[in-house]
């Protein structure tokens, strides 16, 4: 008999604990979110885009006209070659091969820079993404806020846009206040 009263009493123990557990659930408010959109669609992302852009354009486009030139070396090589002098052939091949280097270096020089400028912009846009989740979670009194890892948020706690939103307000203040490199 004892034992069967044990079993009984943990079955209800159990079931009180789910009562409490589910009647305690129903009062906490969730959200779930999803940073790659706010990553990708906020107006901050856009700024920086713009911002690696415009520092990233004039060494992209000496690159190109380096390129542009080294084809044409290239080209001059191929149709004038056979009628090179042996000296004047070798000096050329010398100049496509140094200048290859060269802009291989380049290349990769620009490559590292720009890698390391994405990687701080976007820290930063991270940094902004979680302060205006916490900061509408705060406000809306969110007891528990989800991000990546989730597979399926229905509408009702999809706060993406709305976050979104506060992204668009933050970044329209910084504007007006002329803090747009923010």
């Amino acid at each position: 008999m004892g034992k069967h009263m044990h079993k009984a009493l943990v079955w209800l123990g159990g079931a009180a604990l789910l009562a409490v557990t589910g009647a305690a659930m129903a009062e906490i408010k969730i959200g779930v979110v999803n940073p790659a959109v706010l990553l990708e669609k906020s107006p901050q992302a856009e700024a920086a885009r713009k911002r690696l852009e415009r520092e990233f354009a004039p060494r992209d486009r000496e690159l190109v006209r380096r390129q542009k030139e080294l084809r044409k070396l290239e080209e001059r090589l191929a149709r004038d070659g056979a009628v090179m002098s042996e000296t004047e052939r070798r000096k050329l091949e010398r100049e496509i091969r140094s200048r290859r280097r060269d802009i291989k270096r380049a290349q990769d020089e620009f490559r590292e820079d720009f890698n390391i400028r994405r990687n701080e912009e976007f820290g930063k846009l991270q940094r902004q993404v979680y302060r205006a989740i916490v900061s509408l979670a705060k406000e809306e009194k969110y007891d528990l806020i989800l991000g990546d890892g989730v597979l399926y948020a229905g509408d009702k706690v999809d706060i993406t846009s709305r976050v979104l939103q506060r992204l668009k307000e933050d970044f329209r203040r910084r504007q007006g206040a002329g803090a747009g490199k923010q």
